[in-house]
């Protein structure tokens, strides 16, 4: 692969690299009261604007195939949701031991928090050949919406788990560090959030025959937001004195990650291949990235929201600016191991057939 095909490939990692080092080098145009003016543009329409993105591009209609599959549906959010930041926390009380950066353990801790992504748990799943539907599914459900049969009306299950389930969970292992008081929060979080779910996901259905024909990059625009958030950020880091990153513990930091996510892919994979699991080996492809996934685009607008005002937001959002490249770059990796184990696995299926 040459050189410029490499670089618009992992266009977007040189894009956060390049947005941090921006925000070093002029930290003043990216705080309050400064040309961008974060404090709308950021907390509100930025923000916005990724979650109304995500309503708008989120394929409801490909969900109803795997709705069905209730026990790995299970798995995978209770996984997500309760295992792995109880993991984490139990994890970080060790590490707290050692001279590891303080605010680089609580980012930790926001990584557990956080839901699964929509794009890169799918994609590795479609290139190992595993069950596309199911990733799917729980990357949509663990991130945006579930049809609440109670009273029959298709809601966002962000409603559930965006301005609740995530926001809950950070502050019951954070504690409220936020300047925000906790009403104002969960009322921003609805406002920047929710609405803009609904709406995109509203807009879809008039819409649906035009975004088929043109598809536009939904990817892309979310990305491009997403490094704004970023940059700003970041500006505020570098513009207080106060705040020192040491080498030492985010290189540490950064192994952890990688032990983390290759431990609890091992985990998923033992536990999902048990006889009495009952699951497919294309169902444990689709498990070990659902799973042990997390969300960058959702992640940081929820830690801009819930930590506003807070000095040290942008070392807690150091784990999580790391977890989202570790996760592509060690699935990546996997994908032929993975492709020749479940190929492994379905050939004596097939000859018994």
């Amino acid at each position: 692969m040459g050189l410029l095909a490499r670089v618009r490939k992992e266009w977007f990692i040189i894009g956060i690299v390049a947005a941090i080092v921006s925000a070093k080098l002029q930290p003043a145009v990216g705080l309050k009261g400064g040309p961008l003016r974060p404090e709308f543009t950021i907390t509100y329409v930025a923000v916005s604007a990724i979650f109304f993105n995500s309503g708008l591009s989120l394929k409801t209609e490909e969900l109803t195939s795997a709705l069905l599959h209730v026990k790995l549906h299970l798995f995978v959010q209770s996984f997500t949701l309760v295992f792995f930041p109880v993991a984490m926390w139990l994890c970080i009380k060790l590490l707290a031991l050692t001279s590891i950066n303080t605010w680089l353990l609580r980012g930790l801790q926001t990584v557990g928090c956080m839901p699964p992504p929509v794009s890169s748990a799918v994609i590795l799943t479609k290139a190992v050949g595993g069950n596309e539907a199911a990733a799917i599914f729980n990357s949509a459900f663990g991130s945006f919406l579930v049809r609440l049969n109670c009273v029959s009306l298709p809601l966002p299950w962000s409603i559930v788990k965006g301005i609740l389930v995530t926001p809950l969970l950070l502050l019951l292992f954070l504690g409220s560090s936020s300047s925000v008081p906790f009403s104002s929060i969960f009322s921003q979080l609805f406002m920047t959030v929710v609405v803009p779910l609904i709406l995109g996901q509203v807009s879809r259905r008039f819409l649906r025959d035009w975004l088929e024909r043109r598809k536009p990059p939904f990817g892309v625009i979310s990305s491009l937001v997403l490094l704004m958030i970023i940059y700003t950020t970041f500006c505020e880091t570098f513009s207080n004195p106060d705040i020192e990153l040491d080498h030492l513990s985010l290189l540490l930091i950064t192994f952890i990650i990688f032990c983390i996510q290759l431990s609890f892919m091992l985990l998923t994979f033992v536990f999902s291949t048990q006889k009495q699991s009952g699951f497919t080996p294309a169902d444990t492809v689709a498990i070990m990235f659902c799973a042990t996934h997390k969300s960058l685009t959702l992640g940081i607008p929820m830690l801009k929201i819930v930590f506003e005002g807070y000095e040290h937001l942008s070392l807690i959002s150091v784990p999580l600016l790391i977890y989202h490249p570790a996760q592509i770059l060690l699935g990546s990796i996997l994908v032929p191991t993975i492709k020749s184990w479940m190929n492994s696995r379905q050939k004596p299926s097939i000859l018994l057939h």
